[in-house]
């Protein structure tokens, strides 16, 4: 009886003393999760690293999210895709102050990590951290401050497994933008980004995609495994905030352009020589301001390097050869009768192929596209 009880007691020494070698090190190494705020460009919450060292007294967060707004050139940068995001680190006091401020929860996950994993984690960092390595073209989809922090987390913790699914099958990056806008109340914005934004957030996201919005980073962290045992040691909420609640007014655009769609319509039906001029004012200013979006996709298109802008099927009823037949609409040349029954054929197609396109168009478009077809019948046949 002798033996087995040494050995048992030689077991239990050799697992407390394992424990104690794994928590020796004096790392810890978080995700803090940000939850959404008010702001549009807070609105899907915000991903960042935090790292405490007890030996030297050091709390520090690693944010991808930091860009430079003093940047003369910001703007322009912004909107061609070419401002420089950056890695900022910051003491977590400093971070952690700024949401709470906001009244925006945090949530921490602690990792259960290697000593020489953290260090791995902490190399690449500074390496990040030196020159010009800093910096990093933001794309919205595909390289933002939470799938930095996912990419460094996959490729430096061996084995690591974040394949469960976090998101509906067919779930598209568009299904879920639109979940994040329609709780914030941003029916406005909502329609912005779906005019803007081409049939590329219209397929399936994998699970890796799924990750590059804050909270499905965190599911996935939660849910992640190495050799069958949990990634997260601990998770604990920092701090807590009450949502704000919004009215669900996402129909509100829907509203307003059917509402603008009847006026133009009945206007049209005005035959006086004040209505009939009013008319041509309206078609007018329709023209130009469908020409000139059209020529803002393109733009955003072959001009940018946001990816997400290319194939855009808005170009179909927005129109860039609009800004031409704008110009001559009071010359009306006999090659403008045809342009206008072409466009207006074109109208009706989109209609009838709304639910099958390879893009899903925002339904507060609909009264527009049927104002569109109207009005280019009605200016061929006259």
């Amino acid at each position: 009886m002798i033996k087995p009880c040494l050995a048992a007691l030689l077991a239990t020494m050799f697992f407390f003393t394992a424990g104690a070698q794994t928590d020796s090190c004096p790392i810890r190494i978080s995700v803090i999760t940000c939850a959404p705020g008010e702001e549009l460009y807070a609105l899907f919450g915000h991903t960042a690293l935090r790292i405490t060292d007890s030996t030297k007294g050091e709390d520090i967060v690693y944010n991808y999210g930091t860009f430079d707004f003093g940047d003369p050139d910001f703007y322009a940068k912004f909107v061609r895709g070419k401002l420089d995001y950056f890695l900022n680190p910051e003491y977590y006091h400093d971070f952690i102050r700024f949401y709470q401020e906001e009244q925006r929860g945090i949530t921490e996950q602690e990792l259960k990590l290697t000593c020489a994993e953290k260090q791995a984690v902490i190399q690449a960092l500074h390496v990040n951290l030196q020159g010009a390595n800093k910096y990093y073209k933001y794309d919205f989809l595909f390289d933002n401050c939470t799938s930095r922090v996912r990419d460094l987390l996959q490729k430096h913790i061996p084995g690591l497994t974040m394949q469960t699914r976090l998101t509906a099958p067919g779930t598209t990056f568009r299904h879920m933008i639109h979940t994040y806008l329609d709780n914030g109340g941003q029916p406005w914005s909502k329609l912005g980004i779906d005019i803007l934004l081409g049939s590329r957030m219209d397929r399936a996201v994998t699970v890796q995609e799924s990750m590059f919005l804050p909270d499905f980073l965190m599911k996935g962290v939660d849910s992640a495994t190495r050799q069958g045992a949990s990634v997260v040691s601990a998770r604990k909420q920092l701090f807590t905030a009450t949502p704000v609640s919004h009215k669900q007014n996402k129909w509100v655009p829907l509203l307003v352009f059917s509402i603008f769609a009847f006026l133009i319509l009945l206007l049209s039906r005005w035959k006086s020589k004040t209505g009939k001029t009013l008319t041509r004012i309206a078609d007018s200013v329709l023209l130009y301001l469908t020409g000139l979006a059209g020529f803002l996709l393109l733009f955003m298109w072959f001009c940018t390097d946001h990816v997400a802008c290319a194939n855009n099927y808005n170009l179909l009823w927005m129109l860039p050869t609009n800004l031409v037949a704008g110009f001559f609409l009071w010359k009306r040349p006999n090659w403008l009768k045809k342009y206008f029954l072409y466009a207006g054929f074109l109208q009706i197609a989109i209609l009838f192929a709304w639910l099958f396109l390879p893009q899903q168009l925002n339904i507060s478009l609909v009264p527009v596209v049927l104002l569109l077809a109207y009005r280019y019948y009605q200016l061929s046949a006259n």
